[in-house]
């Protein structure tokens, strides 16, 4: 206990001052201020414990003992590698281990030819261990022959020797040469023996820890950082139930908290889903399914998993969300070519067959039925559409039946390959091949009101399928041209001829077999009007960019149960498509399925193109240009081609035009020659499912217009 000290100071003035006592000195009394309290000094045991502690818990010590933990276990683990290894090499247990397997898979012929395997090298391994019997005799005899025939050729070769220099010692020279020689090597032998005895075992534990290396031998907790954390884990019912608990959503949280068996009744079995897995979770009261499905980022993360790589869906139960979680990394990997390039002898058919058109995210083969659907296929530019949409075409090409009017917009040779296959073929960008490609849709119209009045008066009438494909169909519904009467071809007005004609199509057409296709980007209310895309039995996305444009494309119904082309990655999911259609086989109560594509490239696509060709008689494509028909009267070079024939195709009347005049109608198409005749009553007309032109029909035409200029002259 501290102690206040009282000084006493005795003050003199060394030169005395007047005081009114008259006094030279006085004492001043001074007291110390108390002193802190000393801090107690802690036991010596108490201090070491720390330091110990210190020491023990510091990230040095713990990551260098982990580095000595490992690599002595990695000698551990490369020993028993290294014996299983050996063990399986002299054992048939590598075949019975392989047989098992078959025999788990339900594959029992693999399991009889595993079977078979191993038996035949039980009865090679039994004739090898009878052979070692006879053995040691047969190398006996063999060492003592192969000693007595040395020492006879060195005593020879020295009897040589002593006859070549007359010296008879030269007889055991050759033999005291190789008594020698071995001499010199017993002595190597017991001058490398003691460092090889040293050195021998020192190789053999390095030997053992490279095995173990090699296949990380180690405990997980001995394991780098690298290699020990959690990325790509597999998927087990507690580390999903820790990743909803975590999900930020505090009823999920608490109820996961008050289950007594920890959330685990939430979840469905997990299933293997292809390269990855599947659960249902039944979320509890008062947990809405959308407060998932905005958390996907949090979720993914939380699973040791990108993004991407988990995909939130609404199953048909209540209050349930099905997760699909794949293996890390296995999405950026191929899928592999398609069925249509490694199978030459497959065929198609429009009505009763499906493509082949990629694989679900289950690894299944996802199938597209095209029987009377109309089709749209969009997303940004350069991530996959057009091949999507070809390897269709490609597959339908082989059913011989289906026709093709084809309209490529973009014009850089996409659909070179379906020369000789489609009967119309517009490749270009202009303003012009949309004018081309608007015509084409309008004979389209045409051609359906025809077969609907053929189907009138015969309701069993049946027409081939025709297939009108126009790609890159923004540019239709955003050109500004108009025509004669200022109708603009694009827009989405009751005006718009692009627009109309595609409208019409969609509302009869599927029931004659006149089916719109079309490809477009970045769907927007100006480029892609919403009467058209809701026409669409099968709608298809690839990547886009806001939740808007995917309501857009897939309809607000998908986007609610979970589709997300907009959650896809740029240029990464390149042929990735989220697609809503009742043409493919879903799991039961999705709305949507995500199909990572084949992709055909060009020279596999001519190959295929060239067995579509074979299947077909000699179709002949017509390309729509810019025409120049002046100085000509075409319904007069028309009669004159069709000579005296009573009924010609319209293909062979172009060839004929064609030799008739090159300059005037080489480049003419099938829309050239609607355009003459559309307003006569010699328009074209399809005749045993082939558009014909009858020579009949012109004469009568020709010879009213003769009639409609005489009366206006008079």
């Amino acid at each position: 206990m501290s102690e206040n000290v009282v000084h006493l100071y005795k003050d003199t003035d060394p030169e005395p001052t007047s005081s009114p006592a008259g006094e030279g000195s006085t004492l001043t009394l001074v007291t110390d201020p108390p002193a802190e309290p000393a801090a107690p000094v802690l036991p010596l045991w108490v201090r070491s414990g720390r330091a110990i502690k210190g020491f023990v818990t510091h990230e040095t010590t713990r990551t260098t003992a982990r580095a000595v933990a490992r690599h002595t276990l990695y000698v551990a683990g490369g020993a028993r590698i290294a014996a299983r290894r050996t063990w399986d090499g002299r054992t048939a247990s590598r075949y019975e281990r392989m047989l098992r397997a078959a025999e788990a898979a339900g594959n029992h012929e693999a399991a009889a030819e595993w079977e078979e395997r191993g038996q035949r090298y039980r009865e090679a391994r039994h004739r090898r261990r009878m052979d070692l019997l006879h053995s040691p005799l047969d190398a006996a005899k063999g060492a003592a022959v192969s000693a007595g025939m040395g020492v006879g050729g060195l005593v020879l070769l020295g009897i040589v020797m002593a006859i070549a220099t007359k010296d008879v010692t030269e007889v055991v020279t050759p033999l005291m040469a190789v008594i020698k020689f071995i001499n010199l090597m017993i002595t190597i032998v017991r001058v490398v023996w003691g460092p090889a005895i040293t050195l021998g075992p020192l190789l053999a534990l390095l030997a053992l820890w490279s095995v173990g290396a090699h296949q990380q031998a180690a405990p997980q907790w001995a394991l780098p950082d690298r290699i020990r954390n959690s990325e790509g884990e597999p998927i087990t019912p507690s580390i999903v139930v820790k990743a909803l608990r975590d999900l930020g959503v505090p009823a999920l949280r608490n109820a996961i908290k008050e289950m007594g068996d920890a959330g685990a009744s939430m979840l469905s079995p997990i299933r293997i889903a292809g390269c990855g897995v599947e659960v249902d979770v039944t979320l509890p009261s008062g947990v809405a399914t959308n407060e998932v499905q905005q958390r996907r980022r949090k979720l993914a993360e939380n699973l040791s998993r990108h993004e991407h790589e988990v995909f939130i869906m609404i199953p048909e139960a209540a209050r349930t969300v099905r997760l699909w979680i794949a293996d890390s990394g296995a999405l950026d990997e191929p899928i592999g070519p398609s069925p249509l390039v490694t199978d030459e002898t497959m065929t198609a058919n429009y009505k009763s067959g499906k493509a082949p058109w990629g694989l679900d995210l289950r690894g299944d083969a996802a199938e597209l039925s095209v029987y009377q659907r109309h089709l749209l296929i969009t997303g940004r530019s350069n991530q996959g559409k057009t091949a999507s949409l070809r390897s269709l075409v490609l597959w339908l090409a082989l059913d011989r039946s289906v026709q093709f009017w084809i309209a490529d917009l973009k014009g850089v040779g996409d659909w070179s390959m379906l020369r000789g296959i489609a009967d119309i073929l517009i490749e270009g960008p202009s303003d012009d091949h949309v004018i081309a490609a608007t015509e084409m849709t309008e004979a389209a119209v045409t051609e359906m009101n025809h077969r609907i009045e053929v189907r009138k008066n015969d309701p069993n009438a049946v027409f081939p399928p025709l297939i009108v494909l126009v790609d890159e169909a923004q540019k239709a519904f955003m050109c500004p041209a108009k025509d004669e009467n200022k109708r603009p071809y694009g827009g989405a007005k009751a005006t718009s001829r692009y627009f109309m004609a595609v409208r019409e199509i969609h509302n009869q057409g599927r029931a004659v077999d006149v089916l719109m296709w079309q490809g477009t980007q970045d769907p927007t209310n100006e480029n892609l009007p919403k009467l058209v895309r809701e026409g669409a039995h099968t709608r298809a996305s690839l990547v886009l960019g806001t939740e808007s444009q995917s309501a857009m494309a897939l309809g607000d119904k998908a986007v609610e149960d979970g589709a997300a082309p907009h959650m896809l990655r740029q240029g990464l999911d390149k042929g990735t498509l989220v697609v809503t259609t009742d043409g493919m086989t879903m799991p039961k109560g999705q709305s949507f399925i995500t199909v990572r594509t084949h992709f055909i490239d060009d020279e596999p696509a001519e190959a295929i193109a060239e067995r579509a060709r074979a299947l077909r008689n000699g179709v002949t494509t017509l390309r729509a240009v810019e025409r120049d028909d002046e100085g000509r009267d075409p319904l007069a070079d028309i009669a004159a081609v069709l000579g005296t024939d009573t009924r010609v195709l319209t293909q062979e009347v172009l060839k004929r035009l064609a030799v008739l005049d090159a300059d005037a109608y080489g480049k003419w198409s099938f829309l050239d020659l609607k355009r003459v005749l559309g307003d006569t009553a010699a328009e074209p007309y399809k005749s045993d499912g082939r558009m014909v032109v009858a020579a009949d029909r012109i004469a009568r035409a020709l010879a009213d217009r003769d009639e409609a200029g005489s009366t206006s002259a008079s």
